[in-house]
Order: C-alpha cells, then structure tokens, then sequence
C-alpha cells in the first residue's frame, strides 16, 4: 500500500518541527494565524503520510510546512517588533 520510491525524509521532517516549535515560541497562531494554520495542516498531513512510508509525498507537505512555519515566525516578528511586544 505505501509508496517507498525515496528515502525517509527525515532531514525534511526534522527542519519542519524545528520551523514550527521557533514560530510556536513567538506566538505566530496568535500574530499570523494564517500561515501558521497553513504550517500546522501541511505537518499534519506530511506526518500520516511518513506514517504511511509514502516518503516522497510526505517530504513536499514537510516543505511546505516548513516555508509556512517560517513565514509565521517572520510575520510574528514583525507584528510584535510594530505593537512593541518584548521577543
């Protein structure tokens, strides 16, 4: 049932749940919700399909969290850096 045609994703996985833990600690579901809901559903999904050994699709959603979870954190920043919220 799974599709194995690369390897284990595991750097992809690794840089995704790293992106995400530096948005979560400067409050992106609260500052950018928007990519940090992108970032959470592509995680999400990208861990059922690792789950499922479909390496190659899990890898591109584990990118895609990734450039979302960094695209929070920035967005973060800079919305507390204009409100003068403490980083």
């Amino acid at each position: 049932m799974g599709c194995q045609t690369g390897p284990m994703p595991l750097e992809d996985y690794s840089y995704a749940r790293a992106a995400i833990e530096a948005a979560r600690e400067v409050q992106a579901p609260r500052h950018a919700p928007g990519f940090w809901h992108q970032a959470e559903e592509a995680f999400r999904k990208a861990k059922l399909l690792y789950n499922d050994q479909r390496w190659d699709e899990a890898r591109s959603e584990f990118v895609k969290a990734r450039v979302a979870a960094e695209k929070a954190e920035n967005a973060a920043r800079l919305v507390r850096q204009r409100t003068g919220d403490v980083l």
